[in-house]
């Protein structure tokens, strides 16, 4: 149980779809009491036992700590002017919209006492996540990180364009990630294995390598020279991956796009606003 996170609340969060949802599973685990969480969505459906769940707003209640923004950014429209009467100045306002601006959020919701972005990543829900966050909360820096910290690895960033680049890496990066695990799976069935088999050795082999990575001293590169003998089956393989820069291109390539839908979001929401 993390103390920290006792004295967190009321925490609301507006929206609690996949990824919200995933980060407030791991805050329950991690001991937040659900008493201090109020959901609001549409379904009306608890997340969770003993958290408060409502379809609307709440009107004539004191302004929350924490409120958390969880819809989708074409909904925030739909939602903007109920949050704005519902925050105050001590209510530090957290939104993992994607692309949606910092300058956005501050002219909707003029009255909050501070606003920040997140983008966490869905390992989030094994407390194995990535949260990248910006945004100026001030003297509640700690106390937002402490909120944060059950989730997972969290970073700074040092300005909205290295936001965004943080997202299409830490942020969508599972999902690329995802699909490179089924690539591996799908290529040892290919060579004989048996599907089920090479699945579950491709999603083992993943997981204990990135534990390896992330505990040791050494880059991913000298990692991958290590099990590489000159002129084994590793290196053979390596050869093929390293040919022309293929897989560093391809995965430049990737992460573009998913920043530059990011900005492409940003300029649709200012249009919006």
């Amino acid at each position: 149980m993390d103390a920290n996170l006792s004295n967190s609340g009321p925490i609301w969060l507006v929206g609690c779809g996949n990824m919200a949802g995933a980060m407030l599973k791991r805050w329950l685990e991690a001991g937040l009491p659900p008493e201090t969480v109020t959901v609001i969505r549409p379904s009306g459906a608890a997340p969770a036992a003993g958290v408060r769940t409502l379809r609307a707003l709440p009107e004539g209640e004191a302004p929350p700590r924490v409120l958390m923004l969880g819809v989708k950014p074409q909904k925030l429209g739909e939602v903007a002017g109920a949050v704005a009467a519902a925050i105050g100045p001590e209510t530090m306002l957290v939104s993992i919209l994607a692309g949606t601006e910092l300058a956005t959020l501050r002219v909707r919701f003029p009255g909050a006492g501070s606003v920040v972005r997140a983008m966490p990543n869905t390992p989030v829900a094994l407390g194995r996540g990535v949260v990248a966050l910006y945004g100026d909360v001030g003297s509640r820096t700690a106390e937002l990180e402490a909120l944060m910290h059950p989730l997972g690895l969290t970073e700074w960033a040092a300005n909205e364009d290295q936001f965004g680049q943080m997202g299409a890496l830490a942020g969508c990066g599972p999902a690329f990630l995802f699909r490179f695990i089924d690539a591996v799976a799908a290529a040892g069935a290919a060579i004989g294995l048996p599907a089920d088999q090479a699945a579950r050795l491709a999603a083992a082999m993943v997981d204990g390598a990135a534990h390896l990575a992330a505990a040791s001293d050494e880059s991913p590169a000298v990692l991958a020279d290590r099990v590489a003998s000159p002129g084994g089956t590793t290196r053979q393989g390596l050869n093929v991956l390293d040919e022309d820069g293929a897989l560093r291109e391809l995965l430049t390539r990737t992460l573009a796009a998913a920043e530059r839908r990011g900005r492409e979001m940003a300029a649709e929401a200012r249009q919006r606003s």
